[in-house]
């Protein structure tokens, strides 16, 4: 049987200067690199006078190195030409183009078999063309972006020819894989294969000392959300239900982890907001943190609340319920099928203001069973994952097709 020899390949991955970007995508896949021998390909975006934007954006395309070693695994980082705006469709072209030299070298000198890629585009279908040029078989990870690629149409061509060449896609939710077949993707190709969580870095720990460092009474009732400062996180929805919540809870407090993103940085606005409605001493930022310490803070959270525009598999989700906290999340990607049953947590409509008020003043006053909340993240360890996706890369390589 021959070993499967994987490159990963996704222009999202964590960074030096980027820690929290794709640490799902780390997650699974170096615990699949305990199995095989993994690489990792990462090209990042480049165009010449990004500079000059940076000066208007500061988080635009950040600079980071060629080059990384983590957890002994090397990460290469290649740049591509990407124009912003309208030629986005042709990150796939050019991702692959860029990528060729480095694969070349690659392919002496790891002799590579595999290319597993994340996101259908522009990373997959960059991929697929780099599988052809090799005569390697691809994978593609659905993980949300393609919902909403979907509605333009020169990027859903280009994705539906990624799923369409590809050998396997997986799909980190049911809700994902059903969007696939409606592209006309022939279902027996896709596996649903969601994202884990790390039992060993989420646990519930005693979270009376950060309350005691954000002057937050222990008595107070405590919200958080987790994630990057973007508009479709939903941050502000939460933000404006503090007001009708608190004539309910008078001591709510809302802790805020995450910084800026790929997406954007809406710290700013989300600061104003809390200004603006009276709230600023009760919205704490926390800033990003580094996955480890994150406990913390959801140990001194009552609740989590996810109200955002589009998630494929929020990781945050079953982070939240290892610590024994409950979520009420927005009925949108995979978050049902995170969330499923009322021994969770509380699934509402998106954007619905009474119904997500609804769900954070019964969550509040319901006396949760956090060891129940606990186990069912242990059931849905990243072990299980990687038990699935070492026995899909074996029968990709060694029988190629799937289908």
């Amino acid at each position: 049987m021959i070993e499967p020899r994987i490159v990963v390949f996704s222009s999202l991955f964590p960074t030096k200067e980027q820690p929290g970007a794709g640490v799902f995508i780390r997650e699974r896949m170096f615990r699949v690199g305990k199995e095989f021998p993994l690489i990792v390909v990462s090209p990042k975006p480049w165009f010449p006078f990004q500079s000059m934007i940076r000066k208007l954006k500061p988080h635009f395309r950040p600079e980071c190195s060629n080059f990384e070693m983590q957890e002994g695994t090397p990460v290469y980082q290649p740049r591509f030409f990407c124009i912003p705006g309208v030629f986005k469709f042709l990150d796939g072209y050019f991702m692959a183009i860029s990528s060729f030299v480095l694969l070349k070298k690659l392919q002496k000198e790891f002799e590579f078999n595999v290319i597993d890629s994340h996101f259908a585009f522009p990373d997959g279908k960059a991929a697929t063309l780099l599988g052809r040029w090799f005569n390697v078989p691809v994978t593609v990870t659905l993980r949300g972006t393609e919902i909403p690629q979907s509605q333009n149409t020169l990027q859903r061509n280009m994705l539906v020819s990624a799923l369409t060449n590809a050998d396997r896609i997986f799909s980190v939710s049911n809700s994902l894989k059903q969007h696939a077949i409606s592209l006309r993707i022939k279902e027996t190709k896709i596996l649903v294969v969601g994202n884990g969580v790390d039992v060993e870095k989420f646990y519930s720990v005693d979270g009376a000392e950060l309350r005691e460092k954000l002057n937050i009474p222990l008595d107070a009732k405590v919200l958080i959300t987790i994630g990057g400062l973007v508009e479709r996180k939903g941050f502000h929805r939460v933000i404006n239900a503090l007001p009708r919540l608190q004539k309910k809870f008078p001591k709510i407090h809302y802790l805020i982890v995450g910084g800026a993103s790929a997406e954007g940085n809406t710290e700013g606005q989300l600061r104003e907001l809390s200004k603006d409605l009276g709230f600023e001493k009760n919205v704490h930022f926390l800033g990003t943190m580094q996955a480890e310490d994150i406990k913390q803070p959801l140990s001194a959270a009552d609740l989590f609340v996810l109200s955002t525009r589009n998630e494929g598999w929020a990781n945050v989700l079953l982070e939240s319920l290892a610590c024994g906290i409950p979520v009420v999340a927005s009925d949108v990607g995979g978050n049902a099928e995170v969330i499923c049953n009322n021994s969770l947590g509380r699934i509402v409509p998106f954007d619905d203001e009474s119904a997500l008020y609804d769900a954070i003043t019964e969550s509040l006053e319901i006396e949760w069973d956090k060891k129940g909340l606990v186990q069912y993240a242990r059931e849905n360890s990243w072990d299980s994952r990687v038990t699935v996706l070492k026995t899909e890369f074996n029968n990709i390589v060694n029988h190629r097709k799937v289908e």
